[in-house]
């Protein structure tokens, strides 16, 4: 049986590789999409732990994180609370800084930076309002070393250190005074968000709830599952990723019901001979799903093989590469292999439904 499906996909190579080619493509996308969504939520799950924080706190029904804004005054009773250890207010600030559009400063005060578990690899933490400290991965991508200046929006800066926190997000961007980014980003007296470390003694979820209970404005962000409540873009891709899996199985179940059918039409007095010397209809329906199956396997293994590859090409753009590392989780293999069994089984119906209601009188009277 396995021979006969081989040879029978070989016969008509172009058309076996045109059908491949299609479904692979959309395999190719499903793989690709999970892993880039895969590494957007890692980041998002790195910002939230970012600065050895509980969780953090931001404008609730933000449409993205970067356009928060929280009040000093809203930090501030945040800070004063008998349940919070401490908290940080840091300022997103998101520029074009060398050949990245998107390069993200985050600006902290002096006195917050000191608590916020930052490793200085070289030169020491900033002082002045001059003065700005650069992730370890920023420094490399912008060839920048300590003395250099760097201007965030024509406002010149100095390099004076080098920092690591093993978090994606924050190596790949810079730390700089809080009143400076402030003026810089025209954002006075605000922070786009509050990182809270709660008491060792207390449930961070219980002073996560309290705080939301307090300030009816703010939103406290636990786990990523939470942050459509600031941030509409994560929960935008996965809906993306849903929508391009269906695409793909419609796409490729036409391109197979197509290969398949016209297979089963250009065999028709073949089939009729098999019945004639005994095949049954069972046997002939898994030949049919056998010659289905080989085509979506096959078109599986090399959009997986496509997919890794284009997810690795994607941050080769060093904007992507700031804050994007993609994901391979063995759950979008699994989506992949069950988009390309959906697209064999629903590309086999009807040439399976046409091959069986054939007698053999008529498919040997075919011509």
């Amino acid at each position: 049986m396995i021979s006969l499906i081989l040879n029978n996909l070989i016969r008509q190579r172009v058309r076996t590789v045109l059908t491949v080619l299609g479904i692979a493509i959309g395999i190719t996308t499903v793989v690709a999409l999970g892993a880039i969504v895969g590494g957007l939520k890692a980041t998002a799950a790195e910002i939230l732990r970012a600065y050895e924080s509980d969780f953090l706190v931001a404008q609730k029904g933000a449409s993205d994180l970067s356009f928060s804004i929280v009040t000093e005054e809203e930090r501030q009773a945040i800070d004063a609370r008998e349940d919070v250890a401490r908290t940080i207010g840091a300022l997103f600030h998101v520029s074009r800084l060398g050949g990245n559009p998107f390069f993200v400063t985050v600006g902290m005060t002096p006195a917050d930076l000191s608590t916020a578990g930052v490793d200085v690899r070289q030169g020491r933490l900033f002082a002045a309002d001059d003065e700005i400290m650069l992730g370890e991965r920023a420094a490399s991508d912008l060839d920048a070393g300590l003395g250099d200046e760097v201007e965030l929006d024509d406002r010149p800066f100095e390099v004076v250190g080098i920092y690591r926190t093993d978090n994606l997000f924050s190596d790949s961007g810079a730390l700089a005074p809080l009143p400076a980014l402030q003026e810089v980003a025209g954002k006075a007296g605000f922070v786009t968000v509050v990182f809270v470390s709660v008491r060792e003694d207390l449930e961070p979820s219980a002073v996560a709830a309290a705080i939301e209970r307090d300030h009816k404005s703010l939103a406290a962000v636990e786990d990523v599952s939470d942050y459509s409540e600031v941030d509409s873009g994560i929960e935008i891709m996965d809906a993306l990723n849903l929508a391009i899996s269906a695409l793909a199985v419609g796409i490729g179940a036409i391109g197979v019901m197509n290969t398949m059918a016209m297979s089963v039409f250009e065999r028709t007095r073949e089939i009729g001979v098999l019945r004639a010397v005994g095949w049954s209809g069972q046997r002939i329906f898994r030949m049919i799903m056998g010659e289905s199956l080989f085509l979506c396997l096959l078109a599986a293994v090399a959009g997986s093989v496509l997919g890794v590859v284009a997810a690795r090409s994607v941050v080769l753009i060093p904007a992507v590469r700031s804050f994007l590392e993609p994901q391979y989780s063995i759950e979008i293999f699994v989506r992949a292999l069950v988009v390309a069994l959906v697209v064999a089984l629903l590309g086999a119906v009807y040439p399976v439904i046409r091959a069986l209601r054939l007698t053999p009188m008529e498919a040997l009277r075919h011509e």
